[in-house]
Protein backbone atom coordinates (compact mmCIF):
# COMPACT_ATOMS: atom_id res chain seq x y z
CA UNK A 1 0.00 0.00 0.00
CA UNK A 2 1.36 3.19 -0.84
CA UNK A 3 1.93 6.11 2.03
CA UNK A 4 1.49 8.98 1.93
CA UNK A 5 3.01 11.93 4.63
CA UNK A 6 1.78 15.13 4.97
CA UNK A 7 2.06 17.74 8.09
CA UNK A 8 -0.58 18.50 10.05
CA UNK A 9 -0.72 22.11 7.93
CA UNK A 10 -1.22 20.85 5.08
CA UNK A 11 -3.98 18.62 6.05
CA UNK A 12 -5.80 21.47 7.40
CA UNK A 13 -5.08 23.42 3.84
CA UNK A 14 -6.51 20.64 1.98
CA UNK A 15 -8.28 18.24 4.03
CA UNK A 16 -10.53 17.35 0.82
CA UNK A 17 -7.86 16.25 -0.87
CA UNK A 18 -6.34 14.24 1.54
CA UNK A 19 -9.93 12.42 2.42
CA UNK A 20 -10.40 11.67 -1.73
CA UNK A 21 -6.82 10.29 -1.66
CA UNK A 22 -7.69 7.97 1.45
CA UNK A 23 -11.17 7.04 0.08
CA UNK A 24 -9.19 5.90 -3.49
CA UNK A 25 -6.80 3.68 -0.90
CA UNK A 26 -3.40 4.84 -0.53
CA UNK A 27 -2.45 5.45 3.32
CA UNK A 28 -2.49 8.68 4.40
CA UNK A 29 -0.30 9.56 7.36
CA UNK A 30 -0.58 12.93 9.10
CA UNK A 31 2.86 13.85 11.16
CA UNK A 32 1.80 16.56 14.11
CA UNK A 33 5.47 18.24 15.18
CA UNK A 34 8.01 15.48 15.56
CA UNK A 35 6.43 12.96 17.87
CA UNK A 36 3.16 12.21 16.83
CA UNK A 37 1.67 10.80 13.92
CA UNK A 38 -2.21 9.89 12.74
CA UNK A 39 -3.66 7.43 9.76
CA UNK A 40 -6.31 8.62 8.24
CA UNK A 41 -8.34 5.84 6.74
CA UNK A 42 -11.77 5.38 5.68
CA UNK A 43 -14.38 3.71 7.85
CA UNK A 44 -16.20 0.95 6.34
CA UNK A 45 -19.51 0.14 7.12
CA UNK A 46 -18.67 -3.30 8.44
CA UNK A 47 -15.74 -1.62 11.11
CA UNK A 48 -16.37 -2.33 14.06
CA UNK A 49 -15.19 0.70 16.89
CA UNK A 50 -14.72 -0.03 20.22
CA UNK A 51 -15.40 2.48 22.78
CA UNK A 52 -15.20 3.39 26.38
CA UNK A 53 -19.35 3.74 26.36
CA UNK A 54 -19.55 0.34 24.64
CA UNK A 55 -16.80 -1.72 26.77
CA UNK A 56 -19.01 -0.01 29.83
CA UNK A 57 -22.06 -1.64 28.42
CA UNK A 58 -20.80 -4.76 28.09
CA UNK A 59 -18.96 -5.15 31.40
CA UNK A 60 -22.89 -4.12 32.58
CA UNK A 61 -24.12 -7.12 30.33
CA UNK A 62 -21.41 -9.45 31.63
CA UNK A 63 -22.80 -9.00 35.64
CA UNK A 64 -26.12 -9.00 34.16
CA UNK A 65 -25.58 -12.38 33.01
CA UNK A 66 -23.21 -13.39 35.64
CA UNK A 67 -26.34 -12.30 38.06
CA UNK A 68 -28.31 -14.87 36.57
CA UNK A 69 -30.59 -11.45 35.46
CA UNK A 70 -31.36 -12.67 31.56
CA UNK A 71 -34.24 -14.67 29.86
CA UNK A 72 -33.52 -17.82 27.90
CA UNK A 73 -35.36 -18.95 24.84
CA UNK A 74 -35.31 -22.29 22.86
CA UNK A 75 -36.90 -20.06 19.51
CA UNK A 76 -36.64 -17.51 17.69
CA UNK A 77 -40.57 -17.38 17.91
CA UNK A 78 -39.91 -17.11 21.70
CA UNK A 79 -37.86 -14.11 21.61
CA UNK A 80 -40.15 -12.50 19.25
CA UNK A 81 -42.87 -13.48 21.20
CA UNK A 82 -41.16 -11.91 24.51
CA UNK A 83 -40.46 -8.32 22.15
CA UNK A 84 -43.66 -8.30 21.44
CA UNK A 85 -44.58 -7.70 24.79
CA UNK A 86 -42.41 -5.26 25.84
Amino acid sequence: MAVLEVTARQFRDKQKNYFDIADNGMQVVIKRGRKQSYILTPVEQDDFVVTPELLEKLDNIRQTVKNGEYKEFNTVDEALKHLDSL
